[in-house]
């Protein structure tokens, strides 16, 4: 199929997003290996990294979150021990196949109808390393996402929320209404991706035209950083900064180094806001 811009909906970044995670995982220096991801993306995924002017040079963040949600979630299955995952705007994610999960662990996918039998059909002979179920629901509607939230939390007393990807896409009063369903649904931990203002602006400047005409557009990046989420019960007790993780992980944007260098003569308080330009954030319930 042909189509006049890169983006069609929102539903596309996933294929995006998979893409990358095949990029990273064909490496011979790979972070992670996701041999499901390039069957996922398909060639709709080629066509839209193909797209998207300058696309491969733009991996890197998706990979450094990628690490980040797999460390965070290995940290979390280990210590304290996990009874459910609830993985929201789920989209192409693989890791109920990938990772190393303990097979008592509920995990379910939540996303729309679409993106679920897409992800079924390329995915329906594997078998996953969980109690894997997907959940077909518009996480837009409050009724429907209230009604999963309670059924999938019923008897599990640790439960991680994951949106990886999600927020951005979501204005302030939907993020609130979200965050408060999490909180009433009991969940514990919540880890998220999390945009600046700074970023936000960087974001729809860059992708204007290649992801807005698509109706994916960037909206929610809280000038109050984290603090946001305290008015619905949520605390910030990790951040994880993807400019410092970029560096660890050895998976930098071109010309990163003078970028650094520049920073060395900024102010502590320009140098922390740089630090928290984008993160992995894990949100614990208060």
């Amino acid at each position: 199929m042909t189509t006049t811009r890169p983006i069609e909906n929102v539903s596309d970044t996933a294929l995006w997003v998979a893409l990358y995670r095949a990029m990273e995982s064909e490496r011979p220096d790979a972070h992670f290996r996701d041999p499901y991801a390039r069957r996922l993306a398909g060639e709709r995924g080629e066509e839209i990294l193909r797209g998207i002017p300058g696309g491969k040079s733009l991996s890197w963040p998706m990979v450094v979150r990628t690490c980040l949600f797999d460390e965070i979630l290995a940290r979390l299955l280990g210590d304290p021990g996990l009874d459910a995952v609830l993985n929201l705007a789920a989209g192409l994610d693989a890791r109920p196949w990938r990772m190393p999960l303990p097979p008592e662990l509920r995990w379910a996918d939540l996303d729309l109808p679409a993106m679920l039998e897409h992800k079924r059909q390329v995915m329906g002979h594997e078998r996953p390393r969980c109690r894997y179920e997907s959940v077909a629901v518009d996480l837009r509607e409050p009724g429907p996402r209230r009604e999963a939230l309670a059924r999938l939390t019923s008897g599990a007393g640790r439960v991680l929320a994951m949106c990886e990807g999600l927020l951005v896409y979501l204005d302030r009063e939907e993020v609130a209404a979200l965050a408060d369903d999490l909180h009433a649904a009991g969940i514990r931990w919540w880890l998220i991706d999390l945009a600046s203002p700074m970023a936000l602006q960087f974001m729809q400047k860059r992708w204007a035209k290649s992801v807005h005409e698509g109706g994916a557009q960037f909206k929610f990046g809280p000038p109050e950083g984290t603090r946001f989420f305290e008015a619905s019960g949520w605390r910030e007790v990790e951040f994880r900064s993807t400019w410092d993780e970029s560096a660890r992980l050895k998976r930098q944007m071109a010309f990163a180094w003078a970028w650094r260098f520049l920073g060395r003569f900024s102010p502590p308080e320009r140098r922390e806001m740089w630090r928290r330009f984008s993160g992995t954030v894990l949100l614990e319930r208060t």
